[in-house]
């Protein structure tokens, strides 16, 4: 093979390296910036369903379509630092009225006047401390953790606004074997 040759076959190897890298980052970074976005959770708040390590697969784009409903679990912009990221489970939606009280978290609507208790069954420990009660807005949320007894969240720092929501959790990849994918959680609410 000549020196010729030789440089010809390098420079359309190279050159076919780099449509395949550019075809890829067409393809990768729209997915990841606009449509799915990977979280490693932090800490022990969401224990014993979500543990500190865990690496979830967020999506992002679904929320555009449809707003959040009580029992998601979401990846959010902490209110107070917006640089944080914070995982939590959504509980009480817009126009609702939340009340911790005797550790139960009761839920008011426009359908349930007189109030009613959340049933929890996620929770390893129903007991919910505090004693406070949340009026929401429009586009407002409650969330909590599922480890409520180390848990930073709207009984701490208040209300979280929807625009602030960056997605639900989707899929958690690691550990292997936790391995799942998340749909939401019916409360069975009359």
């Amino acid at each position: 093979m000549s020196d010729k040759t030789q440089k010809q076959s390098l420079r359309e190897y190279f050159l076919d390296l780099l449509k395949i890298i550019i075809i890829s980052l067409a393809i990768i970074l729209p997915i990841r910036y606009f449509i799915v976005q990977p979280f490693v959770v932090k800490g022990n708040s969401m224990e014993p369903n979500f543990s500190d390590g865990d690496y979830l697969i967020i999506n992002e784009i679904g929320y555009r379509f449809q707003n959040p409903l009580r029992g998601d679990i979401i990846v959010f912009r902490y209110p107070k630092d917006l640089s944080q990221y914070y995982i939590k489970r959504i509980i009480g939606l817009p126009n609702e009225k939340v009340e911790i009280k005797n550790d139960k978290v009761k839920i008011y609507n426009s359908k349930n006047p007189e109030g009613v208790d959340l049933r929890e069954s996620y929770l390893t420990v129903s007991l919910t401390s505090g004693n406070l009660e949340a009026n929401l807005s429009d586009n407002e949320y409650f969330v909590l953790g599922d480890n409520r007894f180390a848990s930073s969240d709207s009984r701490v720092w208040g209300i979280l606004p929807r625009q602030d929501i960056i997605g639900k959790v989707w899929l958690r990849g690691w550990p292997v074997a936790r391995a799942q994918v998340f749909r939401g959680f019916n409360y069975q609410l009359p």
